[in-house]
């Protein structure tokens, strides 16, 4: 059994960064009222204290957590909250290099060229081992023709951008209402926000403009390896159930079917102890695609999604050699961590 276990998709607020998220958002709600109720979001002790139940094999690669800087705040104030957070997320990875190898930088998505200079700031003078974006950008998808320098800039450094769903209340379930009820907006919309972007990055034709992109996917690639059958033969047939656009153009500009682009996104193991979306996932996109996450600290109890997640990866019918590379292999390749 490994004794390293990189934990690539967790969350953390730097305490320069929480008083002023709390200063300029104070009642946001949805996921605002989430983070409000969760110490273990900024409570640094707190979080090494969980982390020592785990051995001293246990790391977390640490990023933001919901909300998006750019729902929370305008251009100027983002462009601020980004490198607060970047500032704040460095010096951990200074202080305590044992406990978080790398951080991920975050972005003032609603200020696209302020986002590109952060993000350049954040991985060549600061280390950040890649960015993370959202599902979408206030609404707007990520493959908008403002945002796309983003993939370029990324590709060119080699390092990965993590995806994280973003999706609120006011997405109603149906047309004749005005909110999502029963928190249907998270449950089954966050899945579904993290497929579209998916899907939108493929079809733009991303990954034939840039071979080497690496995203990861939170959640193991939201809805995509349970639906792999729609996402394959459905749409190797794009266009025959359309009137007004001519999809069938589109594909043809592909180099591949579109299945084969889904599987070159990484994907992470936090799916709250699932062990059949694991295997689903893992089926999907292959042991070397897969990396090691569990989400803290949303979980009920302090280290229930760790534990229940490393029960989860250590129950798969595959050998010690591949469950090495899920829970460090992988990830100290992608971010390039030695």
């Amino acid at each position: 059994m490994t004794s390293r276990k990189l934990d690539v998709f967790n969350h953390f607020f730097p305490e320069a960064y929480y008083r002023k998220m709390l200063e300029i958002a104070p009642s946001h709600k949805d996921m605002g009222k989430r983070i409000r109720n969760i110490p273990l979001l900024h409570d640094l002790d707190g979080r090494l204290r969980v982390m020592d139940v785990f051995g001293d094999g246990y790391q977390q690669i640490l990023s933001l957590p919901s909300p998006p800087i750019e729902v929370i705040a305008g251009p100027r104030e983002a462009v601020e909250l980004a490198r607060i957070a970047n500032d704040g997320l460095a010096d951990l990875v200074r202080r305590h290099p044992d406990r978080f190898p790398a951080f991920v930088a975050s972005l003032p998505m609603n200020a696209p060229d302020a986002a590109i200079d952060e993000a350049q700031r954040a991985i060549g003078e600061l280390g950040a081992c890649g960015v993370q974006v959202f599902s979408n950008v206030n609404g707007a998808p990520l493959t908008s023709p403002e945002l796309l320098p983003l993939f370029d800039v990324m590709a060119q450094y080699d390092r990965p951008i993590w995806i994280h769903p973003a999706r609120g209340a006011d997405v109603a379930d149906y047309k004749t209402e005005q909110s999502s009820l029963f928190e249907i907006w998270w449950t089954f919309g966050w899945p579904y926000e993290t497929s579209v972007a998916m899907a939108r990055i493929v079809f733009a034709g991303l990954f034939d403009t840039h071979p080497n992109l690496k995203i990861i996917t939170h959640h193991m690639g939201g809805m995509i390896p349970y639906f792999e059958g729609r996402v394959g033969h459905g749409w190797d047939q794009l266009g025959t159930r359309s009137s007004d656009v001519d999809y069938k153009a589109i594909l043809a500009k592909l180099e591949r079917r579109p299945i084969d682009y889904f599987r070159l996104f990484y994907a992470d193991t936090a799916l709250f102890g699932a062990a059949a979306g694991t295997a689903c996932g893992l089926s999907f996109f292959g042991v070397d695609r897969v990396l090691f996450a569990s989400d803290t600290p949303f979980e009920p109890q302090p280290g229930v999604y760790i534990r229940e997640t490393m029960d989860v990866i250590d129950r798969l019918a595959i050998s010690d050699a591949e469950r090495a590379r899920i829970y460090a292999g992988n990830a100290l390749a992608l971010l390039k961590l030695t």
